[in-house]
């Protein structure tokens, strides 16, 4: 599969792409080697995968806190929150008698 310059017949390196907020969204090298990332709304990275196959994933909470990450590498870090709720609390978010509620592994 061609790259984005190759595709392009682009001859000036490196290529880089960028969103309309500047960031740099597409970056790519002579050789073929590209790097293509996603941002969130507040500029953040959460999303980069290279043409090597290599690949992160990235959450942050609203204070810009990172709560996820993952890589190709299987490596997961999860600092998400934990939720918790009584079971009269799940009852009334599903709408159920709580005595309709089966808990199962």
């Amino acid at each position: 599969m061609k790259t984005i310059a190759q595709q392009l017949s682009i001859k000036d390196f490196p290529f880089i792409i960028k969103d309309k907020n500047g960031n740099r969204i597409y970056f790519e090298c002579s050789d073929g080697y590209w790097v293509k990332r996603e941002y969130d709304s507040k500029g953040k990275v959460i999303y980069c995968e290279d043409s090597e196959g290599y690949w992160v994933k990235r959450e942050y909470d609203s204070n810009g806190n990172k709560t996820y990450f993952e890589n190709s590498h299987k490596t997961i870090i999860n600092n998400r929150p934990k939720t918790t709720f009584t079971m009269k609390e799940i009852a009334q978010k599903l709408g159920v008698a709580i005595e309709a509620l089966q808990i199962k592994d």
